[in-house]
């Protein structure tokens, strides 16, 4: 079947400046073309998986004939072959090392890290104080996603020099991934920013990982869990546990910080999902620390994390076929390049009756039963799912929970938005405001 072509094609350029100046409302839109459809790159055809059947064969049923795209190839010089872009028998391999990390007892102990650092913040709010509320949530999230990985005490500048470089290099990042090649190599602002960025936390985590390797003392945090894993008599090498830790940083702080921000945001401006928010978290913990055994038993404010990250997703992700692959009526070669969209799956009126409307109650039982595989994919799918998708709800619950014992946060202006890699609120002021 002859596979049609988005709209709003440019010459040379393909589709990239409707992409670049559209953002998510050009990409959303493209279900209405077909259930796959062609992007121009630049010279690079693409195509557009637009239907939560063919999504699901994409990233499960049929993900063992695709590696990641050429997205992520613009990242390899930067983030290595951590698990985010390595591929095959290497990233399987990293996969089953890394997984007791992020198993339930473990998240049990990170969820004290999580309740200390969300009740540390908002110690410091005053009564009126207009916080913009992404940079606390990026604070938040660095704190946590560095204190677990670096419980030792040299960690602390590693935090630090997160905490100064990791969203230049997510958000710079995203710009090179969309751009042509050539754009990387010129002395651009922005470029200078990223290879700075970089080399700082190249050098910080590498010195952590020294200093561990001379001391050889398990210290009980991710990276000693990395530095400690074997499989089959064999354990990563330097440069491996490097890749793996960056990975980490730049995966596991940028969903987490724009969810927690959004979901604030959201809260604060509908009364009612606010006062139902603050009765579960008045019942379920009362005056005392959220714990991790809290989590089960705050199911509404389960729904309002779900009900964010339908609404805020990752824009969308790539990847390469291996063989020839068959989705629906397309037939691909090997080396096809395809892009699935978690952003267009997730407002997709199909699936997500009112999709621009924040409605944590559309996630009963019932709704989730009948939603279609792949119609909902915050975190991916498959053996590239992210390993780290319950520690982010678990951060994100008790972040919400802790706050919400103490304050109630009033949006001041209404909210914009900062399109790079995902949604990212741009501004959004909100006034603490002491519980009665």
């Amino acid at each position: 079947m002859p596979v049609p072509v988005a709209p709003h094609r440019w010459p040379l350029l393909g589709h990239t400046p409707s992409m670049l100046l559209r953002r998510a409302k050009f990409t959303d839109a493209l279900h209405e073309q077909g259930d796959v459809v062609r992007l121009d790159l630049g010279p690079l055809h693409a195509h557009f998986v637009t239907s939560p059947a063919l999504t699901h064969e994409v990233l499960v049923s049929q993900g063992s004939k695709f590696r990641k795209g050429a997205m992520f190839d613009k990242f390899q010089p930067y983030l290595g072959t951590g698990l985010l872009l390595s591929n095959g028998e290497h990233h399987l391999r990293q996969r089953r090392m890394m997984q007791p990390a992020f198993h339930r007892e473990r998240i049990e102990a990170y969820a004290s890290t999580m309740a200390r650092a969300a009740a540390s913040l908002a110690a410091r709010w005053r009564p009126g104080e207009v916080r913009v509320i992404e940079n606390d949530m990026q604070e938040l999230a660095v704190t946590v996603v560095g204190e677990t990985l670096f419980s030792a005490e040299i960690g602390e500048r590693a935090v630090e020099e997160v905490r100064r470089s990791v969203f230049t290099v997510i958000q710079q990042g995203m710009i090179r991934a969309l751009s042509p090649s050539f754009v990387e190599r010129l002395p651009l602002p922005g470029n200078r920013e990223f290879d700075a960025a970089i080399a700082r936390m190249k050098a910080v985590v590498l010195q952590v990982i020294e200093s561990w390797r001379a001391s050889g003392t398990d210290t009980g945090d991710v990276l000693s869990m990395l530095l400690l894993a074997q499989e089959d008599g064999v354990g990563m090498t330097d440069q491996q546990v490097y890749d793996e830790v960056l990975t980490l940083l730049t995966a596991g702080i940028e969903t987490t910080a724009i969810a927690l921000a959004w979901a604030l945001y959201e809260v604060g401006r509908d009364s009612e999902v606010e006062r139902r928010v603050h009765a579960e978290v008045d019942a379920v913990v009362g005056d005392r620390a959220v714990t991790f055994d809290d989590v089960p038993a705050l199911t509404y404010t389960a729904r309002v994390v779900r009900e964010t990250l339908r609404l805020y997703p990752v824009w969308f992700v790539m990847r390469r076929t291996t063989t020839e692959v068959r989705l629906g009526d397309v037939t691909l070669p090997a080396g096809a390049e395809v892009i699935v969209s978690p952003h267009a799956l997730h407002h997709d009126e199909r699936f997500f009756p009112s999709p621009e409307r924040f409605w944590p109650d559309r996630w009963t039982p019932e709704f989730t039963a009948g939603l279609p595989r792949g119609a909902f994919v915050p975190f991916g799918g498959g053996t590239r799912q992210c390993l780290g998708n319950t520690f982010a709800q678990t951060e994100i619950v008790i972040t919400l929970a802790t706050i919400a014992a103490r304050w109630r946060l009033v949006p001041t202006r209404p909210a914009r938005v900062k399109f790079t890699s995902a949604p990212y609120p741009d501004g959004l002021h909100m006034r603490a405001v002491p519980r009665d």
